[in-house]
């Protein structure tokens, strides 16, 4: 497999009490865990990645469901895809890797599972970094019809019945290709060579049904636990910096810093020159961004 990753990258499979998470780790220093989103993979974070590594240990990983993770069938509970689930997924990663303390950065749903991470695994997130995301349950919370028809997707991926899984498996390539090119840009483009194995590895069937558990997780079981950590006053205790596209939906739609000020204790960020796809529209401006974080994480 050909992927637009530096040699120094390291690749290798970590069991995760019995789901095989695909991992690259490089560089030395203080360990950071990079998340990607949908419908993508950790090459994402191909140009950002290579530049913290000359200060951090990097690990980029594939979220269970996508890439070359392991895809466990999806559930009727919809526990298998919680962002529970798979934030314990990464968390046993870095355990394993010999991590007890690490940062987190996470776009798009690895943002939503770091989101999780962080209050599930207060001790051991020393800061975490999201990107181009308001919280689920806020989100949720404040529906109108630009968001009913800028992220459909959230509703169509959590319908029922085989419904979405038929739909995008008679042409995976046409949706994700179409799904991406429908995102407000505001910087750089893609790298075709991220965007094949993109490709490669939403075509698997169980990819699809993966995802499509995702989405039915975020609007079940996620409001769930996210629903019981508002009663229970728990907020993100680390500090978190917000980063979003300036020309994306979110940067567009709402008062990003508000929103995340609802969910944790000490935030920051901006927006960047960028539409959804930060990191890799506006890949500078996000590691120079980062690298500040997480040098005055402690």
């Amino acid at each position: 497999m050909s992927v637009p990753l530096p040699a120094g990258f390291r690749y290798r499979t970590v069991d995760a009490d019995g789901v095989a998470i695909n991992a690259a780790v490089a560089g030395e220093g203080p360990p950071v865990l990079l998340l990607h989103g949908y419908p993508q993979t950790h090459l994402i974070w191909h140009q950002v990645a290579p530049a913290l590594a000359a200060d951090h240990t990097v690990v980029l990983t594939d979220l269970r469901g996508y890439g070359d993770s392991a895809k466990p069938a999806p559930d009727p509970g919809n526990e298998h895809y919680a962002k529970r689930a798979m934030a314990r997924d990464q968390l046993l990663v870095m355990r394993a890797l010999g991590f007890e303390r690490f940062a987190v950065v996470g776009h798009d749903r690895g943002g939503r599972v770091g989101h999780r991470l962080a209050l599930d695994a207060p001790e051991e997130v020393t800061g975490l970094a999201v990107l181009d995301i308001v919280p689920t349950r806020y989100a949720f919370g404040h529906p109108d019809i630009e968001f009913g028809l800028s992220y459909y997707h959230w509703f169509f991926l959590a319908a029922g019945n085989g419904v979405p899984e038929r739909m995008i498996g008679a042409d995976p390539e046409f949706w994700l290709r179409a799904h991406m090119a429908a995102q407000p840009r505001g910087g750089g483009f893609q790298d075709e060579a991220a965007v094949r194995e993109y490709v490669r590895c939403f075509a698997d069937p169980a990819a699809v049904a993966a995802s499509c558990a995702d989405y039915r997780s975020a609007a079940t079981v996620d409001l769930e636990h996210d629903a019981r950590d508002a009663e229970a006053g728990h907020r993100v205790a680390c500090p978190l910096l917000a980063l979003w596209g300036g020309s994306s939906f979110v940067g567009q739609h709402y008062d990003v810093l508000v929103a995340w000020r609802e969910y944790a204790l000490e935030v920051r960020g901006r927006a960047l020159s960028a539409g959804h796809y930060v990191p890799e529209e506006a890949p500078e401006q996000t590691t120079a961004e980062l690298r500040t974080f997480l040098a005055e994480l402690p």
